[in-house]
């Protein structure tokens, strides 16, 4: 098909433009041939014509499909031409933000002029190992291309990055060293890579300057090797320069700077150690301030100057060089301040004691006068005679520039020689690869002589790069097998020839600089001369004669004249180097040495550099042989030499091409000028790339590739097996004519614009197809919308209908009702009518009747009253009269009785007088008396008696008399009350009357108040409803504050709980963020440990050769010791070499770790004494029940014999006190001697002491190990020799003693002798298990009493450790040896009391063993030998008892490491794991561990947790890569763990156990220690097994998760570029999703078939998904032909069914499928609508999980598969970042695939029974018994 058939209505085109270079408008009709007018239509909508040109006919370049727009690659364009390049670089760069595109074999990089995240280590790992057509163009591809070659074809590379000023052609070069720095790593342990990126800002600070384009210009020329050894690890590098420009250095053109270093050094001018070099603000000096621009913004020179400082010491630069350095750029500084004066026209002079002059001349250490002198003079020489001649001023000016220049020329080329000093390696370099940053093609209005150079240098590129990629070309067709044609492309050579050839521009301007009195213009005149009419490529200027015109390969460049002969000799007094020589200052005068002797090392070598900014002397006089021939060669001469060896080395080297592209003139961030872009592309070579693609067959297809693109242009029929011929056939029916296509090998090679019609077909096909689904489907819509509306209508009707006979119901309903209504209502008035009456009447009938019985009431009430009153007033009357007849008889009686009284009494006292006379007279007559006495007696009695009647006759008168009183009283009272009544009566008529009064009063009063009370309640009712409407208003604002309150309440409550989850999930994060920190540093630390594990072998290796059978111990035993368990072996001579081997960074510490190891001694021996404190209780138990049943005394002998025994072990033990004490006075005087902290380094007396003591002590610990384990023997004998005398179970006594007995009565004697026997046992084991119980009671005592020394222990440990190192050694050491001491002493005593119990226990034995060897003889004697003979033996059944184990092994300490070996280092997984029980290694060592914690020897039990924990370490270094093994001692190294947990006897640990396995429980020792080291290394093993997971899935990920169509025909394949995948991805392209979930169901079922904990399987497989998510989402934000929507549901489809993986192998919970999160929300990203402003508040509450970043870059990535898709618009693009502009997230770009979560181990006990395990025969492991 021809092109010209393209041009048809509608079709695209590209029109050339003034303002924007290129337009793109659009075919109003179609084009034939011999039209001379296109009618265009412009984007904007304006109409025009386009006139062809009448003698090309060249038609406008057409504009590919805008599916291909937006390419990664610009050769994958359909149509190759200026416009289309330009348009796909804009649209990349403006649109996408993508500074990167692949041109070909040329990298195009656009200075985005800001800061972008992709250049990130993440992004380094991403790019590493990948091929350059995988992923989106970027240096870093490059540089990984580069790498791989290197180390696949052996062959060196070269990185050519260029570009003009602020391209950014340094940045670049900076990112590709820095990808080999991060890739390759060193060789050394010199950190060469770091020195390799630390001579960038050195580099940049000498020769960088600000420019007008550019705020960090190189202002040279570099190429630096990077070099690598055969393990491609970098060693070293060298650093070569070109054309410095020194003119920099004394002049500026306005808005620039001087170079970098002079700013800095102004902006530091305030430190101390430059006090001396007195400088000032930029300002003050000439040489800073001519561009009057001394500040870039945002750049603190201060800072740079620090990192400048920090660099050069890195790179061996000292402090005194540094400030030598400084000394001389202070000197130049102060130097262009210097000032002339001028006398006359010829001569000048400096002004007496100039200050600057004598700063410099104080820097520099010249004499004043001298400099003085000859910055103002010079030496002419003639033939006969030397005189000095004065100079003018504007020459001293000129002299005094060049030698700035000159100075600082040299000093540049110093530091450069320092620089390749340190970067250069001892190590041979195998390979290297090369980044030269070279200045790019440049043209300004004026151009001079280093421009000139400059395009010199780019025309000798651009022809290398020409030939290679003409090359390339050449290799792909023959490669393919493909017909060729040379290609034709534009050759430069005739250019080069006329600037280097002989008689070129160079030549004559050589020659030139040798004649006496050659000029600039008598050169130019010459170039005239030779070159004007004879090449083309020479033009004169119309208007001048001083410059000349060259035809470049970019552009035409005018050169002026003027200068070049002086910039080309660059010429310098020799008087004044003179004066610089002789310096007192050494720098100085070595700046100035020989040019042999300056040159840098790397320039003896044959790719060393030429200096181009060395300057020739210009001497007095020549003499010959003075200078060399180096001196006499121009910098010109200079230059194209050094040009010839660059070429050289890069044609040498297979390259690879950065062009970078400057998009603006004003540095504005994503800005993009058509016409500056458009000159550099013509200038770097690009679109001559792109014309030698499009020369041949630019496009490329593979024929996989092709059909799945163009499977739509086929019929079924079509479809054969053979997708080669398929292809063919297909192509043969489209495109007619066969030059435009050819098939190669593996691919199909198509001319340009093939492509574009092939997809214009397609397209084509795609929109028929499109429109008859369109057809259908609409008709079928139209339809459907027909059926429905009939649908409606009928349904309307339907109840409309309805709805009219409803209402006609419901009138009838209606009125009936109304009839039924009116019927209750009336009945409902009457009976209501009624029911009033009737109540009213009964209410009028209960009034009446009321009032009746009332008043009858009232009658009969007043009637009772009136009897009651007269009742009571005859009572009171009768009561009256009798009280007061009662009281007048009293009184009559008590007259009468007074009266009879009084004369008894006269009577009485008549009768005493007479008697007291009588015996007054009769005093002698005592019979009278005595008579008269008998009568007085007698007498008294008839008184008594007369006496006792009257009282009783007084109390019954009394009796009478109260009655009466009484009877009176009453009477009284009733008359009172009487009269009381009537008076009463009268007072209640009065009161009757008034109370009526008051009746009536009060009832008219009631009228009133009731009137009033009405109005009253009116009044509040109406009161009330106000405040009842207040009420419901107040309730409702309650209820609504209420409400509020609840709301608030609610709201707080959320508020407080999202606080908390968001801490608790902080907490979480912390704690994750620790652990994770945690177990990176034991990552960090294994890998340390195995670096210096190989380190150790390598030295090994080469100091000695192993001895044949001798096995070297695992350094990692003394590390682990001294790392974890703080193993005090270290008092072992076995050790201590090893030790004093360690480096002396190890031994500087040491006062802590041996305090600490000595802490750790402590807690040996406190262990040590519980166990002799257990032996001894049990021993002493023993003896109290031996005293009980001994009936024996001791004889005095063994008395004696006990005594002596004491004496002796008393002298022993003051022995060891003086011994303890002497060492203690040792120690102490040791630290009082040196108290520096070498005290404690290995070798100082304090260190030997401690070794001494700790050696003692080990020593005395055996020896009582030993009395122990003999104690422990002998009372396992005793035990041994009691037991078949007591229970009577041996099996031949029995035997023989049944088969004696052969009487019945015999047998039923020992029958009952058994009986009595089990009897008595039964007694001894109640007696044992009291005493057990005893013994049990006293160990938890002691116990207790031991936790609370520890408890006392550790406080005082915490109070030592605030004393100072020195004292707090001192006072731990005093004090833990004084207790040592007194427990030593206690310790003592207590064993020679046992030794006391068990000489007893040794007598009873022999006593008891003497008794039954008496009782064996008797009862054989007493049976007669016939018996034995005759008596027949009848068999007895004897059934064999089942031994009970105790889950213990025992082996011996010389099988330890055969153990090791056959357990661990020889071990097959797969065979343990399919035919044995998971986790058995773990429960054998776990055995053997239990049975040296019975033995309680802790050597042992130490040196096999080593052996185990090494032997683990060494299997997984051995085989670390294989999935199995790791997995496998991953499981069992977490069941050996839970195994010390579960048997540790820890309360927490214990809560699952059954009885049986808490009485296996570790009783002797505790090894929480080593249950941290152990999950330390299930740590490290998990980490492993992750990175092997990783290893193994990372090949799959891509191809499986993103590559592979798992749903056919979804994905459409675009046009691909020369940048594709490589042939090595053909392998890795089978890899698909099925692939990844049958690696993932092997993983799953070897951890399963390991035992794994279920917890711990689920935190691999949320790592594995995790990897699988972020390799998968990192890939999709570095390719952008992977960003498509059909991309997204495939991305969809592959996550749901890695979903369904995790359903089938209950897995949901294990938190795998959040990690896959911010790869569905990417994929859900590539398919929601992209619009409107819902669409983007839609998208940024969708995608959580992922950045902003990572938003904007899927956005900006989204690239439509076929034209039916719409791109993305940059609107909303922005109005994402708007709305995500106050999200706080991270700004990496890139998902951290290597993280790894922080494991955690579950604790998870076994419910196996130690005692059931049985050792298979398989693991050789013979040597081991059970227990």
């Amino acid at each position: 098909m021809a092109v010209s058939e393209l041009y048809t209505k509608y079709a695209r085109v590209w029109i050339p433009d003034p303002e924007e270079v290129w337009k793109s408008a659009e075919l109003l009709k179609d084009y034939k041939q011999g039209d001379k007018v296109i009618q265009l239509r412009l984007e904007e909508g304006k109409e025009l014509e386009y006139c062809l040109d009448p003698k090309t006919k060249e038609l406008p370049p057409l504009r590919n499909p805008d599916i291909l727009v937006g390419e990664n690659d610009l050769t994958a364009l359909s149509y190759l031409h200026e416009p289309a390049v330009l348009h796909n670089l804009k649209v990349r760069f403006i649109d996408s933000k993508l500074i990167y595109t692949y041109c070909g074999i040329v990298l195009v990089a656009i200075n985005p002029y800001e800061q972008l995240p992709i250049y990130g280590e993440d992004i380094i790992n991403a790019y590493s190992g990948q091929n350059m057509g995988d992923m989106d163009p970027h240096i870093f591809a490059v540089a990984e291309e580069a790498y791989k070659q290197m180390a696949r074809d052996e062959r060196n590379q070269s990185i050519i990055v260029s570009g003009e000023s602020g391209a950014g052609k340094t940045v670049s070069a900076k990112y590709a060293m820095r990808y080999f720095a991060t890739v390759s790593g060193s060789a050394s342990e010199a950190n060469v890579e770091e020195k390799v990126l630390a001579s960038n800002p050195i580099m940049e600070s000498i020769g960088n300057a600000k420019t007008t384009r550019n705020d960090n210009s190189s202002r040279f020329g570099k190429y630096i090797e990077i070099g690598f050894d055969k393990r491609y690890r970098i060693i070293g590098a060298n650093m070569r320069t070109y054309l410095l420009e020194k003119s920099r250095v004394v002049f500026q053109a306005e808005e620039e700077r001087n170079y970098h270093i002079f700013y800095q050094l102004c902006a530091s001018a305030a430190l101390p150690e430059f006090k001396t070099l007195r400088l000032g603000n930029a300002n003050y000096f000439h040489y800073t301030k001519q561009g009057g621009s001394p500040v870039i913004d945002g750049i603190d020179d201060a800072k740079e100057m620090v990192h400048t400082r920090q660099a050069c010491t890195l790179l061996g630069i000292n402090d005194s060089y540094q400030m030598g350095i400084f000394r001389i750029l202070a000197g130049i500084l102060h130097l262009g301040n210097v000032g002339f004066t001028s006398r006359d026209a010829d001569s000048c002079t400096i002004p007496h004691k100039h200050e600057p002059l004598t700063i410099f001349c104080d820097l520099m250490g010249v004499e004043y006068q001298e400099m003085c002198h000859w910055l103002c003079h010079r030496k002419l020489a003639t033939a006969a005679e030397t005189y000095i001649k004065p100079i003018s001023k504007l020459q001293a000016i000129n002299a005094r520039d060049a030698l700035c220049k000159h100075i600082y020329a040299k000093l540049f080329n110093w530091i450069v020689d320092h620089v390749n000093k340190a970067l250069h390696s001892a190590i041979k370099q195998h390979s290297f690869i090369g980044v030269l940053d070279i200045y790019g093609f440049e043209t300004f209005e004026i151009n001079s002589f280093e421009q000139f150079c400059i395009n010199y240098a780019n025309e000798k590129l651009q022809q290398q790069f020409n030939m290679h990629v003409f090359k390339l070309e050449q290799e792909e067709y023959m490669k393919e097998q493909i017909p060729w044609t040379l290609i034709d492309f534009y050759d430069n050579q005739p250019c080069i020839n006329l600037i280097e050839a002989k008689l070129g521009i160079l030549d004559l301007l050589d020659e030139e600089c040798k004649m006496p009195k050659g000029s600039d213009d008598s050169w130019a005149q010459k170039l005239y001369n030779t070159h004007l009419k004879k090449c083309a490529l020479f033009e004169k200027p119309r208007m001048s004669n001083k410059a000349f015109i060259i035809q470049h390969f970019a552009d035409k460049v005018e050169y002026q004249c003027e200068g070049f002969l002086e910039k080309n000799k660059d010429t310098v007094y020799e008087e004044q180097i003179k004066v610089l020589k002789s310096s007192k200052f050494k720098m100085l005068s070595e700046l100035f040495q020989d040019e042999e002797k300056a040159l840098s090392p790397t320039s003896a070598t044959p790719s060393g550099r030429t200096l181009l900014s060395r300057t020739a002397v210009k001497p007095a006089k020549a003499k010959p042989g003075q200078a060399s021939k180096e001196h006499k060669k121009t910098v010109g001469h200079q230059f194209r030499n050094s040009l010839h060896l660059l070429m050289e080395t890069l044609n040498a080297t297979t390259p690879h091409y950065v062009r970078c592209i400057k998009p603006n003139d004003f540095k504005f961030p994503f800005t993009f000028d058509e016409k500056r872009a458009v000159q550099q592309l013509r200038a770097c070579g690009v679109l001559e790339t792109i014309r030698i693609s499009a020369a041949g067959f630019p496009s490329r297809w593979t024929y996989q590739e092709f059909f799945s693109r163009y499977r739509v242009l086929m019929k079924q029929k079509d479809v054969l097996s053979d997708r080669k011929q398929t292809c063919k056939n297909l192509l043969e029916k489209l495109i007619l004519n066969k030059d435009k296509y050819q098939f190669g090998k593996t691919k199909i090679f198509f001319r340009a614009g093939q492509v574009a019609y092939l997809e214009k077909i397609r397209a084509d096909k795609l929109r028929v197809a499109c429109i008859r689904i369109q057809k259908t489907i609409r008709g079928w819509l139209m339809r459907k919308k027909y059926l429905r509306m009939r649908k409606a209508a009928i349904a309307i009707q339907r109840y409309v209908r309805g709805y009219q006979a409803r209402c006609y119901a419901k009138f009838l309903r209606r009125t009936r009702a109304a009839i039924i209504i009116q019927k209750f209502q009336r009945m409902y008035v009457v009976r209501k009518r009624y029911h009033l009456m009737r109540a009213a009447t009964i209410v009028l009938q209960s009034l009446l009747r009321g009032y009746i019985a009332r008043n009858k009431y009232q009658r009969m009430l007043r009637e009772h009253k009136a009897i009651i009153i007269q009742k009571h007033v005859r009572g009171w009357l009768a009561r009256v009269c009798y009280h007061r007849s009662l009281k007048a008889i009293v009184y009559l009686q008590c007259c009468y009785r007074r009266m009879m009284a009084k004369r008894e009494l006269k009577k009485l006292k008549i009768e005493a007088r007479s008697v007291e006379r009588y015996k007054k007279l009769n005093i002698g007559m005592e019979n009278k008396i005595m008579q008269l006495q008998r009568k007085v007696d007698e007498q008294n009695k008839d008184y008594k008696s007369l006496l006792e009647k009257l009282t009783n006759l007084e109390t019954t008168y009394n009796t009478e008399t109260e009655k009466l009183r009484n009877d009176v009283e009453r009477l009284r009272m009733s008359e009172e009350e009487a009269k009381n009544a009537t008076n009463r009566v009268n007072t209640l008529q009065e009161e009757i009357t008034k109370l009526r009064k008051e009746l009536h009063q009060t009832q008219s009063e009631k009228k009133t108040i009731e009137e009033w009370a009405d109005k009253y309640k009116q009044e509040t009712e109406q009161l009330v409803s106000e405040l009842k409407e207040q009420n419901t208003l107040l309730k409702k604002e309650k209820e609504e504050l209420n409400r509020r309150i609840h709301d608030q309440a609610k709201e707080m409550t959320e508020t407080m709980e999202k606080k908390l989850v968001e801490e608790t999930k902080q907490l979480e994060l912390d704690l994750n963020d620790e652990r994770l920190r945690y177990q990176n540093l034991l990552n960090e630390f294994s890998r340390l440990e195995e670096r210096y594990e190989d380190l150790k072998d390598e030295v090994n290796l080469m100091v000695s050769i192993p001895k044949p059978g001798h096995k070297r111990t695992d350094s990692t035993h003394s590390s682990n010791e001294s790392e974890y368990t703080f193993s005090s072996e270290i008092t072992e001579t076995e050790d201590l070499p090893l030790r004093m081997e360690e480096p002396s960074e190890k031994k500087a510490p040491l006062d802590m770790s041996l305090f600490l190891k000595l802490q750790k001694r402590v807690t040996e021996l406190e262990q040590e004494k519980q166990s002799l404190q257990d032996e001894l209780d049990r021993k002493e138990e023993q003896a109290l029940r031996t005293k009980t049943r001994e009936e024996e005394e001791e004889r005095p002998p063994m008395r004696g014999a006990e005594l002596e025994y004491e004496s002796l072990k008393r002298q022993e033990l003051e022995s060891e006190n003086k011994k303890l004490k002497n060492e203690l006075n040792e120690l102490q005087k040791a630290l009082l001697e040196k108290s520096s902290p070498e005290v404690t380094a290995p070798g100082a007396p304090a260190y030997r002491v401690l070794l001494d003591q700790l050696t003692s002590v080990s020593e005395e610990l055996e020896v009582r190990k030993e009395e122990v384990l003999i104690l422990r023997s002998q009372l396992v004998s005793q035990k041994e020799a009691i037991q078949p005398k007591n229970t009577m179970t041996d099996s031949t006594i029995l035997l023989e003693d049944v088969q004696k007995m052969k009487d019945k009565g015999e047998i039923a004697q020992a029958y009952i002798g058994l009986k009595e026997t089990n009897r008595l046992l039964e007694s001894q084991l109640q007696s044992q298990k009291k005493s057990h119980d005893n013994e049990l009671e006293a160990l938890r005592g002691e116990i207790q009493s031991l936790k609370e020394e520890n408890n006392r222990q550790q406080q005082l440990l915490a109070q030592n450790l605030q004393l100072p190192p020195e004292a707090r050694i001192e006072a731990s050491l005093q004090h833990e040896i004084t207790r040592l001491t007194n427990e030593n002493l206690d310790l003592m005593e207590q064993l020679e009391k046992q030794d006391k119990t068990v000489r007893k226990l040794k007598k009873q034995l022999k006593v008891f063993a003497k008794k039954i060897g008496e009782l064996e003889v008797g009862q054989m004697e007493n049976i007669s030998p016939g018996q034995i003979i005759d008596e027949p033996i009848r068999p007895v059944n004897i059934p064999r008892k089942e031994k009970d184990f105790q889950g213990m092994l025992e082996y011996k300490k010389d099988d330890e490491p055969k153990l090791v070996k056959n357990l661990i280092l020889d071990l097959k997984p797969r065979g343990v794991a399919v035919n044995l029980i998971p986790g058995l290694p773990a429960y054998i060592l776990f055995m053997c561990v239990r049975h040296a914690d019975y033995l309680n020897d802790d050597q042992k039990v130490r040196s096999l947790l080593t052996s185990t924990i090494n032997g683990i370490k060494k299997v997984l270094k051995k085989r670390g890569d294989d999935f199995e093994t790791v997995s496998f001692w991953l499981s069992n190294t977490c069941r050996f763990l839970h195994c010390l947990k579960q048997y540790s006897g820890e309360e927490g640990f214990m809560k699952h156990n059954t009885p049986r396995q808490n009485e296996h429980c570790l009783t002797n020792f505790d090894l929480a220690e080593y249950r941290q080291v152990l999950s330390d290394l299930a740590i490290q093993i998990y980490q492993q097994l992750v990175r092997v997971l990783e290893n193994i899935l990372q090949p799959m990920i891509v191809s499986g998760m993103l590559e592979h169509e798992t749903i056919q025909g979804v994905s459409g394949v675009k046009p691909p570029g020369l940048r594709k995948r490589t042939s090595s991805i053909a392998d890795e392209g089978t890899y698909t999703l099925d692939s990844i979930i049958r690696q993932l169901n092997t993983f799953h079922y070897v951890m399963c078939q390991h035992g794994m904990d279920p917890e711990l399987i689920k935190q691999v497989v949320k790592q594995t998904f995790y990897i699988t998510g972020a390799v998968t989402l990192n890939n999709l934000l570095l390719r952008k032909d992977m960003c498509s929507w059909s991309k997204g549901m495939q991305i969809r489809y592959n996550v749901s069914q890695l979903e369904e993986w995790l359903r089938d192998k209950n897995l949901m919970n294990s938190g795998a499928k959040e990690t896959l999160e911010p790869l569905i929300q990417a994929a859900q990203l590539l398919q929601v609508k992209k619009k409107t402003d819902e669409d983007a508040e839609a998208i940024c509450s969708m995608c959580n999980a992922l950045t902003t970043a990572q938003i904007v870059k899927v956005l900006n990535l989204y690239t439509p598969v076929n034209e039916f898709e719409e791109r993305v618009s940059i609107s909303f693009i922005r109005t994402i970042q708007m709305r995500l502009r106050d999200r706080k997230d991270s700004p990496q770009l890139l998902m951290d695939a290597k993280h790894i979560f922080p494991v955690t181990f579950p604790f998870n006990p076994s419910s196996l029974a130690l005692e059931t395990i049985q050792i298979p025969a398989s693991l050789g492991l013979a040597f081991i018994s059970r227990v």
